[in-house]
């Protein structure tokens, strides 16, 4: 890259860091419905020093409460496991990479207290919260800005500065980036850029400590959520090529594949240490390291995959709800056409997560905004749309009107994202289940535009009470689906 692209790129991620400063408003410091699980997991071992989930349980939000606990309010047997532990299948991952930013509220905190405050040192009280806040608000901007210096080493930065925005604001990230920050998926899209803008930057040639790294980053990037294995499948495409390139090289390779060989065993070595955090919580947890608390896998759609409805149902189907992420997927198939060597372990990867989704059984990820799944693929997504965005432009003479145009067709997508957002968020539209698109199409012209203004300053202002008033619209509609 000459000395002029990388101004730019230096010039696109200062004011992408600029955005992201703004923005912070918007995080929301509530730790609500599968969120309560994976905080549980940080605060649980800081404030109670042990894995005993029953304050999380008993101070959760109410729909997450009512299954789970009892009239009186304490966690039902039933959801006691066999370790006597309450039942938590989500995951380590985010509660790692919280606890630098927990540590130092806690600190403070006790600080505090010790000059004279009041303020619970529990874990629930405002500076923890707003610690795991801001915590997955930057790793989602880590994300982007990684997915950002992805795109920008094969695409143009101005593109891959457009992509980047179209698919921060187009995307199901902003949910759980801002609204939603006790959930996992900004950190799955974090873990996972890092783990492919690494992978990219070292796959001509990786030393054995880079190897080490990048089997810490995978064994991370399971930590956080588990489908995020399936990306490491860019290794396994790589490895084939490789084998098979030694084993055509006759008898006289064997040291080359004694020293591949040796890599990637040591790569699987770090990544197993690197899932130990996982391996301890479940044995304590569930009674053994290989228990996850999730459906076990003889229970998948093999005989009854849903491959069109992950896409296009109106139950969270991806591209249904979020139609912008067609135009990436498609700009990564053209990318993979025409830059094999690096796309076509990239399509994989997107390929294998799809297909696991797909024989998932829960594949619509019950309450969710889009396929929240998919969230862990923004950097596939940015790569695909910024090449997609700089074949198109390279098709139009003045640079100018291709960005404009491009411009102006993303912005509508992010218009419509943001409108499906705020439908989902105040349940205009129900969080769980099919939804009607021609209802909500008439929201977004007549509803959305007239209540958002208001909303938004409620958000900003009053979000206490606002926050309240979707718990309650929430448990209504629970309410409801359970009548017959």
């Amino acid at each position: 890259m000459n000395s002029q692209l990388q101004y730019q790129q230096r010039c696109f991620e200062r004011v992408l860091l600029l955005i992201f400063v703004l923005t912070l408003p918007l995080l929301n410091p509530w730790v609500r419905g599968d969120g309560v699980g994976y905080y549980a997991y940080a605060r649980a071992p800081l404030i109670e020093h042990s894995l005993d989930f029953t304050h999380d349980y008993e101070s959760a939000n109410e729909s997450f409460r009512q299954a789970r606990c009892d009239a009186n309010g304490r966690p039902k047997a039933e959801f006691r496991t066999r370790t006597g532990h309450l039942d938590n299948h989500f995951t380590v991952g985010p509660a790692m990479l919280w606890s630098p930013f927990l540590l130092l509220a806690h600190g403070g905190v006790l600080l505090a207290r010790a000059l004279g405050s009041q303020l619970p040192a529990d874990g629930f009280s405002a500076p923890y919260r707003y610690a795991m806040a801001f915590a997955t608000g930057l790793y989602g901007f880590l994300a982007l800005l990684l997915s950002f210096r992805l795109a920008s080493k094969y695409v143009s930065p101005t593109w891959s500065f457009v992509a980047t925005m179209a698919i921060w604001w187009g995307s199901s990230l902003p949910v759980y980036m801002y609204f939603n920050p006790s959930w996992s998926h900004a950190h799955s899209a974090f873990v996972c850029a890092l783990f492919l803008w690494f992978w990219d930057a070292t796959r001509e040639q990786r030393s054995l400590a880079q190897w080490m790294l990048l089997g810490f980053v995978v064994g991370l990037m399971s930590d956080v959520y588990y489908p995020n294995l399936l990306i490491a499948s860019v290794l396994v495409v790589e490895a084939l090529v490789q084998y098979t390139h030694i084993f055509r090289s006759g008898s006289s390779s064997s040291r080359s594949f004694l020293q591949l060989l040796s890599c990637h065993l040591l790569f699987g070595l770090v990544v197993c240490i690197a899932l130990i955090p996982t391996f301890a919580s479940r044995s304590i947890v569930y009674g053994g390291p290989f228990e996850t608390g999730y459906l076990p896998i003889r229970d998948f759609l093999w005989h009854s995959p849903v491959f069109l409805s992950v896409l296009f149902s109106t139950d969270h189907g991806l591209l249904s709800w979020t139609p912008l992420l067609g135009l990436a997927i498609l700009g990564l198939l053209l990318f993979a056409i025409r830059l094999s060597k690096v796309g076509i372990p990239l399509l994989s990867a997107l390929v294998a997560f799809y297909l696991l989704i797909a024989f998932y059984p829960d594949w619509a990820g019950i309450s969710s905004y889009g396929n929240r799944f998919f969230i862990s693929l923004t950097p596939l997504f940015v790569l695909g749309l910024a090449h997609l965005l700089g074949s198109v432009g390279a098709h139009i003479r003045e640079p100018r009107t291709a960005l404009a145009f491009s411009s102006a067709v993303l912005v509508c997508f992010v218009l419509w994202n943001l409108g499906l957002m705020y439908q989902w968020g105040t349940h205009l539209v129900p969080a769980r289940g099919p939804i009607s698109f021609r209802r909500a199409t008439y929201n977004q012209f007549c509803v959305v535009p007239i209540r958002l203004t208001s909303q938004l300053r409620s958000y900003l202002f009053r979000r206490s009470e606002l926050m309240r008033q979707i718990e309650r619209s929430d448990i209504e509609q629970l309410n409801q689906n359970k009548q017959p």
